[in-house]
């Protein structure tokens, strides 16, 4: 008896008369793959659609369902260009398409790569959970690149949903978000349309009481100050007139003194500046010196004073100084993860090629140590702009025994693009994520305090001078998020790629050619 060999499935050009057809099949499934990507992209802040995330992803996941891996990496790719192009317009922002087009198009193409292996896997069962994990392990690569990027997470940051079931994971639920709803509303992230256009502030909030012991174990609280001082101009020459800003940050720091002074707002415990607020090295200066002494005096607590220190080699370093009103700086924190192509610069010689703006990028010298400040009754973690972005600088900084943690930024490089809303959403996540309130001190906006729970306290607008004072609850319970860091990732990343191999070891078994039968088999 003659045994049949087996079938083998294969992809057939189509005829002449269905070629039209295939076409106009493929052009809607490249447009469909790019409105997935721009419906994620619409998703992220300051928007409060974070509902198009999902329905983006579930374009995406159709096209893939039944794609060849060829067919993954191309949607992929038309997936990544659609969200990433928009999402990272800010990068170009004054430097024009020399960095915005080329970082869109490397973080599509690793969108792509994620996409082909999600493909490889889709005739496994369980498909779904295979993709999203391999969706982590491709994201995952993406940050390990220490470039600009994209997590799914921030897009969601401002929904009624993620925030307090992150919260819930921990060790502090998200209660009264979830009770309340009404009371989280996206605009809390961003000061009205109208008030924006007047360029002025939201208005502003009184401190909601934080009970001591809700939510995890307490230790305490205490008022916290936010200086936003506000720069001359925008663009990468706002800190051309250092000065300026520096007596900015002074001024408003003496403006909240004077409304202490006559009971408008109670006297802080401690006050946190932004990134950049003192460019003039206030140990070589003088002048310097003396403005956040007289500052520090004014306002008799504790300033942390965002400031770039000059070594004795002329390199400077991003360091944050804590200044008391007594004994002036008594301790620092140097930024351990500097930013690429900004204070520092790979492969300058290459980049000059195509632009003069890489001779605008600094050589920082990146901090080796993380520290934890003892002030004003807090124990107080640094993550400098850029380093929130990073789980392993936030942890560990953390991890020394913070009970709350402080974002001094500058956003004003980036003018007034939706750069700072990116990048408040991730201080709303890393608030969760370790269970701790988080100030975020900006040099132009948007300031903020976020409580535990990830909930928007008060904010500011962009580019005007304002202050935000309020009573934050200190932490001291880990979650078990912080507790795990990044191990589940790991796990997940093992796990997607262990479905991948076999998904690639059953495809190669199924296209190897059946064995011919022998002379006996054909009798």
């Amino acid at each position: 008896m003659r045994r049949g060999r087996p079938r083998r499935l294969t992809t057939r050009r189509p005829a002449a008369r269905d070629r039209p057809r295939a076409r106009v099949l493929a052009l809607g499934k490249a447009a469909t793959a790019l409105a997935g990507g721009l419906a994620v992209f619409l998703a992220f802040p300051p928007r409060p659609t974070w509902w198009l995330a999902p329905i983006g992803f579930a374009l995406l996941g159709l096209l893939l369902r039944h794609a060849r891996a060829r067919a993954g990496f191309g949607y992929g790719f038309l997936f990544g260009l659609g969200m990433m192009t928009p999402l990272l317009a800010w990068t170009g922002e004054f430097v024009g398409l020399v960095a915005w087009l080329p970082l869109a198009a490397v973080q599509a193409l690793l969108v792509a790569v994620s996409t082909a292996a999600i493909a490889v896997v889709g005739r496994l069962p369980g498909w779904p959970v295979w993709a999203a994990l391999l969706w982590t392990a491709g994201r995952r690569c993406a940050r390990c690149s220490r470039s600009a990027g994209s997590r799914g997470a921030r897009s969601r940051s401002a929904s009624p949903g993620l925030v307090p079931a992150a919260g819930r994971a921990g060790r502090h639920p998200a209660d009264r978000v979830r009770r309340h709803p009404h009371r989280v509303r996206p605009g809390r992230l961003v000061p009205p349309p109208a008030a924006a256009a007047r360029g002025r502030a939201a208005p502003g909030r009184r401190a909601r009481r934080h009970a001591p012991g809700r939510g995890g174990r307490a230790g305490g609280e205490i008022t916290v100050a936010a200086i936003q001082g506000n720069v001359p101009r925008a663009g990468l020459d706002f800190n051309a007139q250092r000065r300026a800003v520096l007596d900015n940050h002074v001024r408003r720091t003496e403006e909240l003194a004077a409304d202490v002074a006559s009971g408008r707002v109670p006297r802080p415990d401690l006050v946190i500046w932004p990134e950049n607020s003192s460019d003039i090295d206030p140990y070589r200066n003088a002048d310097a010196r003396d403005a956040i002494d007289r500052a520090t005096r004014a306002i008799g607590v504790p300033i942390t004073v965002g400031a770039v220190l000059v070594d004795p080699d002329r390199r400077p370093r991003n360091t944050v100084i804590l200044w008391t009103p007594q004994d002036g700086p008594v301790a620092e924190y140097t930024k351990r993860q500097l930013q690429p192509f900004g204070e520092t610069m790979p492969m300058r010689g290459f980049f000059r090629l195509f632009t003069d703006y890489v001779d605008r990028a600094n050589n920082f010298r990146a901090g080796t140590e993380p520290v934890v400040f003892d002030a004003g009754g807090a124990r107080l973690a640094v993550a400098t702009c850029y380093e929130v972005a990073f789980d392993d600088v936030v942890r560990t900084n953390v991890g020394l025994g913070a009970t709350l943690i402080a974002v001094p930024t500058n956003n004003a490089t980036f003018g007034r693009t939706e750069m700072t809303y990116q990048q408040l959403a991730m201080d709303r996540v890393r608030a969760v994520e370790h269970g701790r309130a988080v100030v975020v001190a900006a040099t132009s906006g948007v300031s903020a305090i976020v409580a535990p729970d990830g909930s928007i306290v008060s904010s500011t607008g962009l580019f005007t001078p304002d202050a935000l004072v309020e009573r934050v609850p200190l932490r001291t319970a880990t979650t078990i998020a912080h507790r795990l860091g990044a191990w589940p990732e790991r796990v997940m990343v093992a796990v997607g790629l262990a479905a991948l191999a076999a998904a690639l070891v059953a495809g190669r078994r199924a296209r190897r050619p059946a064995p011919q039968p022998d002379a006996a088999e054909r009798t």
